[in-house]
């Protein structure tokens, strides 16, 4: 019973409270404000069930299995906020030079503090650092430059790449590091996936408005409140990867050693060396093997272990 309570609490609770939650709360508001003014159609009523258990069954049947297909789809719905994916060309440039020009201005805000208080040139800069460092990584959406800022963390710093041995540094960064970056993902996640269900939910409102009979101040008022409630989950999604990134950031700051260690090599001690060996290491992950990566990787290979040196054992003497 345990090792079941371990199994729910670690990669399960992720999956729970991210995707299959906010599935629940949108499929709530569905069938209390939405679906019966859809009982007419043929479809529905067969359906729809008879008795307040069968209802609640079929919310969690439902949320469990959309929450599952959500966070499969994880990677597209990520990628649509932020800006990658179905954004046309001309969208994608000028939302990459609107953030461009809004992290300008915040920087310009930062140079000139007068007249503003502490806390106010702290939160210019907690705006600003949610902006990646180098200004050809600006992407055209705020979450996408939030989560682009950790995702370039390890290549600018230290020419890891952590978009590229994501997986080698998730096996070989400590276990604390790992579930670290695991529950700060979840917060982003659950708004995410609320966002999405908001605005499924409007349009199934609007919808039903052709249908409707004295359900229909219901649905205007629902399909109006959910439209007005995506802008704030959204801000709330960007908010929340504050702590996404700063568990990223320590992910790589402790597991760069274990993973050098992991891959026979050693971590040298000037940062401009390090910085050399990282790039090899993503090259060498990205290309083809080519054979001058044998003279590049030989000065940070890791000296074999000395057979000659290793304890031997005890040789019994008389009488043993």
């Amino acid at each position: 019973m345990g090792d079941i309570a371990k199994g729910v609490l670690g990669g399960g609770w992720a999956l729970v409270v991210g995707w299959v939650l906010p599935a629940a709360l949108n499929l709530a508001v569905f069938f209390l404000a939405v679906a019966p003014s859809m009982r007419r159609t043929a479809a529905i009523e067969r359906v729809w069930p008879g008795s307040a258990s069968q209802t609640a069954l079929l919310l969690l049947c439902a949320a469990v299995l959309f929450g599952i297909v959500l966070n499969a789809l994880q990677t597209p719905l990520y990628r649509i906020l932020e800006g990658y994916l179905l954004w046309p060309r001309s969208a994608y440039d000028r939302g990459c030079r609107r953030q461009r020009a809004r992290k300008e201005r915040i920087a310009g805000l930062i140079t000139r503090p007068e007249g503003r208080t502490l806390v106010q040139r702290a939160l210019l800069n907690e705006q600003m650092a949610r902006y990646p460092a180098d200004d050809d990584q600006i992407a055209p959406t705020r979450l996408g430059n939030a989560i682009r800022r950790f995702e370039e963390y390890g290549h600018n710093r230290f020419r890891l790449d952590t978009q590229v041995l994501w997986n080698e540094l998730s096996a070989a960064a400590p276990e604390q590091a790992r579930r670290q970056v695991e529950t700060a993902r979840t917060s982003v996640d659950f708004f995410v996936a609320l966002l999405y269900g908001h605005g499924v939910v409007a349009v199934l409102a609007f919808l039903a408005l052709g249908s409707a009979g004295a359900e229909r101040p219901l649905l205007v008022v629902t399909a109006i409140a959910l439209c007005a409630l995506i802008p704030l989950w959204y801000r709330s999604a960007v908010y929340a990867t504050d702590e996404w990134a700063a568990a990223v950031r320590a992910m790589v700051n402790l597991g760069r050693k274990p993973l050098a260690d992991a891959l026979g090599l050693w971590l040298p001690k000037q940062l401009a060396e390090e910085r050399t060996m990282w790039l090899l290491v993503t090259r060498m992950s990205r290309r083809p093997y080519r054979d001058a990566a044998d003279t590049a990787f030989a000065p940070y290979r890791a000296a074999p272990p000395d057979s000659n040196s290793q304890p031997h054992p005890p040789v019994p003497g008389p009488g043993e």
